[in-house]
């Protein structure tokens, strides 16, 4: 049996979706098991036989983490500890989700797995010592290392920005940090390959969809696809590039933070899709949430 955790956040649903469609069992929980809590965990799993947890909660408000190191503190290492730990008791293997804030994104090159970590803000801070307490306290983990992810559940960057572009004459979005969209399903595919017995080596790897990007080059994309998609109606909506320091933020953001994927992709032998054939397929599918853009 598998163990979701954060079964009803962005991540988890489309886990727990791909899991039923793939008639794989699982037991999902949210805030109902205070996965930070060791006698929470042990009497929930206690009588089950779990033979992976994975682990898709976690604090992921970036700027509001800078104010709420306590909070970020306690979901993004405390929380990874203690099922790192019971995993571990149990005998089960834990795949943990981290991200690509581990990394400064200074460079311009692709961030591979064994790269030095350096993150910037109480975010990437708390998810890199997450990363660790995992990696201490259990000997058979998967981190997965994403970025830049949106889904059909949940609030994310597509949603808000095709909202926004409906709403209003124009839209500015910051064209000096580059990444790689990744959509939740492509990853939730990832997860659940490994629990289905791919073969892989315990320990980190990168997994995000092809490609490289700013985020107002994505939003011109979102644009365009959703005026095909029949999403948008505001057609003339104008997409305008600024810089970081032209948006300030409470929490710095890494300027390139695209990580490669050669690891997973050899590891699984696949092909990851590119980020703007991910966004076509999220556009278009009857997932697709219509109520988060009004």
């Amino acid at each position: 049996m598998i163990w979701l955790i954060g079964c009803r956040g962005m991540l988890g649903t489309e886990v727990a979706r791909q899991l039923d469609e793939r008639k794989i069992d699982f037991v999902g929980t949210d805030r109902e098991v205070d996965f930070t809590d060791e006698k929470s965990t042990a009497e929930f799993v206690e009588g089950k036989k779990i033979d992976f947890i994975i682990n898709c909660a976690a604090y992921t408000a970036v700027d509001k983490a800078e104010s709420d190191f306590e909070m970020a503190q306690k979901l993004n290492v405390e929380g990874p500890k203690n099922i790192a730990r019971l995993a571990k008791k149990i005998g089960a293997v834990l795949i943990h989700i981290s991200t690509d804030y581990v990394f400064d994104g200074s460079g311009d090159s692709p961030r591979t797995e064994d790269m030095d970590i350096a993150p910037l803000g109480v975010y990437g801070v708390t998810k890199a010592d997450g990363e660790k307490a995992v990696a201490e306290n259990t000997d058979q983990y998967f981190i997965l290392r994403t970025a830049w992810l949106y889904g059909w559940a949940g609030k994310n960057f597509v949603y808000t920005m095709i909202r926004d572009m409906n709403t209003h004459d124009s839209v500015k979005v910051v064209n000096d940090q580059k990444g790689s969209p990744t959509f939740a399903g492509d990853l939730a595919d990832v997860i659940v390959r490994i629990v289905e017995g791919a073969k892989l080596e315990y320990g980190i790897y990168h997994c995000t969809d092809l490609g490289e990007i700013t985020w107002w080059e994505f939003t011109k994309e979102i644009k365009r696809q959703g005026i095909d998609a029949g999403l948008i109606s505001n057609r003339g909506c104008e997409v305008n590039p600024c810089t970081s320091d032209e948006y300030p933020t409470p929490a710095k953001r890494p300027a390139y933070s695209v990580l490669s994927k050669d690891k997973i992709q050899n590891a699984l032998g696949l092909k990851l899709p590119m980020w703007d054939e991910s966004l076509r397929r999220f556009l278009s599918s009857p997932l697709f949430d219509k109520e988060r853009i009004k």
